[in-house]
């Protein structure tokens, strides 16, 4: 059967197509905040209190009427000590307070003065202000930080330690959270042999590892899925569409490696478009063109290509936006630098290119110099991608996008 090639399909265009068809994940959970770290936030955060809920202290010292300071060099009697987690009494005019690190302001003090600017008797009874504080000197004021009723985090957000924080902060013990993605990932092609399993420890004339299956499982685990992997499939129509179909019918999203070209062997395609439909496949991005996107039932279905550098790029440029996209989190463009190019590039490809690069001592990129869509060794040096456009050349020099895999993964 004859294959006539149709037009590569841009890569903003893919990805507009996949983010377009995206449908969040409904169900919802209330979890522990102490559990919720990964979680996307389904409703978002609002404060029943004020942050600082009172007055308090930035720093230990003694807390003062600033106007009894105000000649310098004020002597002070000390007339009460207020540790952290206790109230002090009304502070009297011509006295002081000694005061420490998040104690609560006493009434009648407006200011503090950090110890290292006084000097204590050496009886403890009174102190000597070798400063004139302002009104409000090293306080925090009630509400400074948070306000009752105020939106701490929106709906949406991936909880991290600082949101945990936040939510913590102003007492929130349980949060709503998505229901976690259910993602079936499995694997095609005869050649593949899980390490560990090669007879003697050596691989037969023609195998390989599977590496994609730990690459592939650790991207979704950190993006909080929960994986069902139904491992290696034979390669046979049957067998794939056997196996497409447990997976469609058990998860939210099904994943592939391997199979989706145009070659005898591949049946991933034939597989998705008898059991469903394939919406979109061959994509104009280096590496990863045999990039599928399709529905089988209710599931999705993403074909990503078998050589391990292509299936982490497209995996990194498209998968995890749809994702996130389902998960109900708010999908952005990933951050990117402009940064010199340490390297020429003068032979560009037709299609957009995602070249492995990291930055040197002197701040531009260097290209891996075996870009090979199968030079896995090529990720782990790196420290992003540069995106070069279709038809770019490269000088040394030039200004080129840079997106730091600090961006890309999680």
């Amino acid at each position: 059967m004859s294959y006539t090639p149709k037009p590569l399909m841009p890569v903003r265009d893919a990805l507009d197509t996949m983010l377009s068809a995206a449908r969040p994940v409904e169900d919802i959970e209330t979890v522990p905040t102490l559990e919720a770290n990964g979680r996307i936030l389904a409703q978002a955060l609002h404060s029943t209190i004020d942050v600082p809920a009172a007055d308090n202290t930035q720093m230990d010292g003694y807390a003062v009427r600033a106007a009894d300071c105000a000649g310098g060099g004020a002597t002070l009697r000390v007339a009460q000590r207020i540790p952290a987690g206790h109230v002090g009494a009304f502070l009297e005019p011509g006295t002081a307070a000694r005061i420490f690190t998040g104690a609560l302001i006493p009434e009648g003090a407006d200011a503090v003065v950090m110890q290292e600017q006084c000097e204590l008797s050496a009886d403890g009874a009174s102190v000597t202000v070798k400063h004139t504080p302002a009104p409000g000197e090293w306080i925090r004021r009630r509400g400074e930080d948070i306000r009752a009723g105020s939106v701490v985090v929106p709906a949406g957000v991936r909880l991290r330690s600082q949101e945990l924080g936040l939510a913590a902060s102003v007492g929130l013990a349980q949060v709503s959270v998505r229901r976690r993605l259910r993602v079936g990932l499995f694997f095609t092609g005869d050649e593949l042999v899980m390490p560990g399993d090669a007879p003697g420890g050596v691989l037969p004339p023609g195998a390989i590892y599977n590496s994609n299956r730990f690459l592939l499982r650790a991207l979704l685990e950190n993006l909080g899925c929960t994986i069902a992997d139904y491992g290696n499939v034979p390669d046979s129509l049957d067998a794939t569409r056997a196996t497409l179909r447990e997976a469609c019918a058990n998860c939210d999203l099904v994943i592939t490696s391997g199979g989706v070209s145009v070659g005898e062997e591949d049946h991933v395609k034939p597989a998705v478009e008898a059991e469903g439909r394939l919406d979109m496949w061959q994509i104009a991005v280096k590496p990863g063109k045999p990039l599928a996107f399709g529905q089988v039932g209710k599931a999705f279905f993403l074909g990503l290509p078998g050589n391990p550098v292509s299936s982490f790029v497209t995996f990194l440029v498209f998968v995890r936006p749809f994702i996130l996209a389902m998960q109900g989190a708010a999908v952005r463009a990933p951050r990117s630098f402009m940064l010199p190019a340490a390297f020429d590039w003068p032979r560009p490809d037709k299609r957009n290119e995602f070249l492995r690069a990291r930055v040197n001592d002197d701040g531009a990129l260097e290209l891996f110099p075996n870009q090979g869509s199968a030079v896995l060794t090529s990720t782990s040096w790196a420290d992003g991608l540069v995106d070069n456009p279709p038809g770019k050349a490269v000088v040394r020099g030039d200004l080129v996008r840079f997106i730091p895999f600090s961006e890309l993964l999680g």
